[in-house]
């Protein structure tokens, strides 16, 4: 296991499209990455965030300013790799001090090619983004580091947007996994992959589910053929506005009947396919302290949260669904600035969240929902005429 210390302090700089320059120290894998800059609240579970597939095609500041003190391990990964496309840190631990590690964080980053940068004000960075927006940006270290300025940002400017961006088949599996249920058997589980996290995948086994994960080009007649009791779309990066196929084919579950449950990336598919809009954020939402209020109980949970778009539907009462699903209300709203974070068919079994009620770094406010997911697709069993009722 490698120290920090062991390598070189070599130069980096981190650049942002509107000019903006930070010059710190390489951290991870050298070289240049390219993405949009946003910044992630969390005071820990920094191995999920960094294997969160919803992040592809983000540079990550950690708004914490100690990273690193507890390694990485073989147990607690959401996925095959690390999708970040960079990395920000302030202060990387020195020295791993956990006895789960089985290596430091610095030698995860470059086995997976990821570009960092540490020993930067990421406060400043943190309030430049709450102030101008989530903007692009690009990593520069190694040799890239000696660039001239202005070749870095027409760099940086000639990056794509995030906006207009569909990811979903960078991050999604190639063939069918499944993972048998440990819970009390229901069924088939339909999960479309869109970058779900493991977590999600074991808290649907243990409600009863046999999961299936299909890839992000799976059809109807693939979902059919599984003999499902219910469909789930998953979390995972780019523009919800990208994903006509995706809507298309959630039109086709939730013509079919079959309950519905879509978190994140699948609640901005939800609100499309129920004939919503959706929006990006300014900064977005991300990290593990989001207050969100559900409109039922008026209890308010503490979330996890990581999404940069959002759906535009009324936050108040009831209003008819514009694709003909019937009656729908928002479920829960965002206390930090009012975005949905939640939608509800009341005259067809499904509803999302837009956040992560699975949160393997925590909370576990929101675990509640699988529970909630569970008792509708057994209340659509039984009854399949009133269970979204």
């Amino acid at each position: 296991m490698t120290s920090v210390l062991d390598r070189a302090a070599e130069p980096a700089v981190l650049v942002l499209e509107d000019g903006t320059r930070h010059t710190g120290r390489a951290y991870g894998a050298r070289g240049t990455t390219l993405g949009e800059v946003v910044f992630s609240t969390g005071m820990t579970g920094y191995q999920e965030t960094l294997t969160d597939p919803s992040y592809a095609g983000q540079i990550v500041l950690q708004t914490a300013p100690h990273i690193g003190n507890t390694g990485m391990n073989a147990e607690d990964p959401e996925s095959r790799r690390i999708w970040v496309a960079g990395y920000i840190v302030r202060d990387p631990a020195r020295v791993v001090s956990n006895w789960r590690a089985d290596e430091s964080l610095d030698d995860a980053l470059v086995r997976d090619g990821i570009v960092g940068i540490s020993g930067i004000d990421t406060r400043a960075v943190t309030r430049h983004i709450r102030s101008d927006g989530s903007m692009r940006g690009g990593v520069f270290s190694g040799e890239a580091a000696g660039l001239d300025a202005a070749e870095q940002l027409r760099q940086v400017r000639e990056a794509p947007q995030m906006a207009g961006q569909n990811l979903s088949s960078s991050v999604s599996v190639d063939t069918v996994e499944v993972t048998p249920a440990t819970g009390e058997r229901i069924g088939n589980l339909a999960v479309l992959d869109l970058g779900v996290k493991q977590s999600t995948i074991d808290n649907l086994a243990a409600r009863g589910f046999d999961v299936h994960v299909l890839p992000q080009t799976a059809t109807f007649a693939d979902i059919e053929a599984i003999d499902p009791v219910a469909a789930f779309y998953s979390n995972g990066p780019g523009d919800p506005a990208a994903s006509d196929a995706h809507v298309a084919l959630l039109r086709r579950v939730l013509d079919a009947g079959l309950p519905f449950f879509g978190i994140c990336f699948g609640n901005q598919l939800l609100g499309r396919a129920l004939g919503f809009g959706t929006y990006k954020l300014p900064f977005g939402h991300r990290g593990i302290n989001q207050p969100v209020r559900d409109k039922a109980t008026g209890k308010v949970e503490i979330t996890a949260q990581n999404h940069g778009f959002a759906v535009d539907a009324p936050l108040a009462g009831v209003v008819d669904s514009p694709n003909g699903y019937g009656r729908v209300e928002v479920s829960h709203i965002g206390l930090n600035d009012n975005v949905v974070e939640g939608l509800r068919a009341l005259d067809i079994p499904a509803f999302s969240v837009q956040y992560h009620p699975e949160a393997a770094a925590g909370p576990h406010d929101a675990n509640y929902l699988f529970d909630r997911f569970r008792d509708l697709v057994v209340a659509t069993l039984n009854h399949p005429e009133g269970a979204s009722k």
